[in-house]
């Protein structure tokens, strides 16, 4: 059993169906966030996007906790390919990307509540964020219902492609 790693910008639903899928498949659950130094909440909260030396520690840290939890799943935005590269090398490791259109994810942003993360964030994400590749995983539609989601991705877990 691979570990399955939820990506995608924020508010795509990423945490939820991470989280909701660790519990369905009764796996250990990472939300990456929770690994965010001090520093990187701050800077983000104010407002500044994150630079890849502010991002490379953080994945380490990511990392680190899925070689201790080979199968858990994981909440990470994992914006790009070089990011994923890092991650990929804890195991054996599959990709869903939590894909939504921006002025959806914008409007979730507007409405969210309590959470460290401004929606002023969004654009560089977006800017950031190389989707995934066929060799990489797969796509899902944020937009569909969080069990249809479920579905789509406990079914990854037990037919897993074969890539030519």
């Amino acid at each position: 059993m691979g570990t399955i790693v939820v990506m995608g910008v924020s508010g795509c639903g990423k945490s939820t169906v991470a989280a909701s899928a660790a519990r369905t498949l009764g796996r250990p659950f990472l939300e990456g966030d929770d690994l965010h130094p001090p520093a990187n909440r701050a800077r983000m909260a104010a407002g500044s996007p994150l630079t890849d030396d502010d991002r490379w520690p953080w994945l380490h840290l990511i990392r680190a906790w899925m070689v201790e939890h080979p199968g858990g799943v994981v909440a990470c935005s994992a914006l790009r390919r070089g990011y994923r590269d890092l991650l990929r090398t804890a195991g054996d490791v599959r990709f869903v990307h939590i894909s939504v259109p921006a002025d959806v994810l914008r409007q979730r942003l507007t409405d969210r509540t309590g959470h460290w993360m401004p929606a002023s964030l969004l654009d560089s994400q977006l800017a950031t964020l190389e989707p995934l590749t066929p060799d990489e995983g797969v796509i899902l539609d944020g937009q569909l219902p969080l069990e249809e989601l479920l579905r789509q991705l406990t079914q990854l877990t037990t037919h897993r492609p074969t890539v030519a």
